[in-house]
């Protein structure tokens, strides 16, 4: 089995804070022909020994743990000895048999200082004692439990010392449940997907934001974007904060806002104020969660679209906005039709971002079900991208893995 049959994935896991704690690591194994795992073990140790091992976990991961869920075969494989302990969780799947081999296995992987968790958990069950007995984390499995089932659940982890993970959150008022329970982290898409909520009212830190993209899109006057800023003393320590950090590239120190200006151009500075809508404005710190996959996602469109046969500049430049974009109904909270009624954008941005149509949306979606972990579509959308392999795709991922922690231990 080569790399290039591998795919990876990367899912958030929130605090009780709603700030990033760590990211499941997904891996995904298949072929052009068929998608079909045949060995979890194979997939799981190609991708630790070389993908990550290459291209460097500490690029991947940034400061956060890396959860690996592991079946039976690579739970009992010497491959985890690959694995730096104080970096990774340990998930023992649900698929697991909990025999004395196993609780043995898990006994000796604790004793050597990694961290343990139990996925998918839903019902207590007297079989599950061992394994809790040694586990840190236990994931509960929101999917389909009422609220009188989760807390009978909860009731019964109560006499063993865990941190609880809910996991497949949908909204925010199964994140209030849970941390009315005692839930300590989360994890699903409940904060990435558009949610509308009526009423919304952006700060005026946002509104700059929106209308400094307007200004830029429209090849506006250095004088007018400067005085944009010039109202929003917040908005302008942010960006030259930003703009000062090593993820920006520069030899030298930005000293003034036209400076900032001149030096970083208007395709750069059209960057940083994507990204700048991510982070907390008006606090001039406090990364929010979505940074993290605004920034992955609008690299990697931007680097898959250098690769792309007869690709250029421009749908570069596009797919990075087409990318960054994406989230802002999630990050607003209005649809992203009223979020492109407010920007001068090119008509194959908006085909992609309300119809995910043209190349830039089926790369918009292949970002999509990267994150989900979804390896089929994966496949299906990479046969419709010239010059692209799975290889390249996974590559591509942790590059852009890497650019966005660089950006996100800056803004945090």
């Amino acid at each position: 089995m080569s790399a290039q049959d591998i795919f990876i994935g990367r899912q958030p896991i929130l605090d009780r804070d709603q700030q990033l704690y760590a990211y499941e690591l997904l891996f995904r194994r298949g072929t052009q022909n068929s998608a079909e795992v045949t060995d979890d073990l194979a997939a799981t140790a190609t991708v630790i020994s070389h993908v990550f091992s290459e291209l460097g976990l500490e690029a991947a991961l940034g400061p956060y743990l890396g959860f690996v869920n592991l079946d039976a075969r690579m739970l009992a494989s010497d491959a985890l000895e690959l694995l730096p302990r104080e970096k990774f969780v340990l998930e023992v799947l649900e698929t697991v048999d909990i025999t004395p081999e196993v609780v043995a296995r898990c006994r000796a992987l604790k004793d050597k200082g990694f961290t343990l968790a139990l996925d998918d958990f839903v019902t207590f069950e007297e079989r599950h004692a061992p394994l809790l007995d040694l586990a840190d984390i236990v994931k509960v499995d929101l999917m389909g439990m009422d609220a009188g089932a989760l807390e009978k659940t909860v009731k019964a982890l109560r006499p063993w010392k865990l941190k609880l993970l809910a996991e497949k959150v949908d909204d925010e008022a199964q994140v209030k449940a849970c941390r009315d329970l005692g839930f300590e982290l989360f994890q699903g898409y409940y904060f990435a997907k558009p949610t509308v909520i009526a009423g919304k009212k952006l700060s005026h830190s946002e509104l700059s934001l929106i209308r400094l993209l307007g200004l830029i899109l429209d090849d506006a006057e250095t004088p007018l974007l400067e005085g944009i800023f010039k109202h929003d003393p917040a908005l302008t320590l942010n960006l030259m904060r930003l703009t000062n950090s090593a993820a920006a590239g520069l030899r030298q120190k930005i000293a003034s806002l036209r400076h900032a200006i001149t030096v970083l151009g208007r395709r750069q500075l059209q960057r940083w104020l994507q990204l700048l809508l991510y982070t907390n404005p008006t606090s001039g710190g406090g990364a929010n969660p979505l940074l993290q996959l605004a920034a992955t996602r609008g690299r990697f469109m931007e680097l898959l679209a250098g690769d792309l046969m007869g690709a250029g500049r421009d749908l570069e430049d596009r797919a990075f906005m087409t990318g960054i974009m994406s989230l802002m109904p999630a990050l607003l909270h209005v649809p992203i039709d009223e979020v492109i009624a407010t920007l001068n954008v090119a008509p194959e941005v908006r085909e992609a971002l309300e119809n995910r149509a043209g190349v830039l949306g089926r790369m918009l979606l292949l970002a999509e079900k990267q994150e989900e972990g979804d390896r089929d579509a994966c496949f299906a959308l990479i046969v419709e991208l010239p010059g692209i392999d799975t290889g390249r795709v996974n590559a591509i991922l942790t590059q852009a893995l890497a650019w966005a922690n660089s950006i996100g231990q800056q803004a945090g």
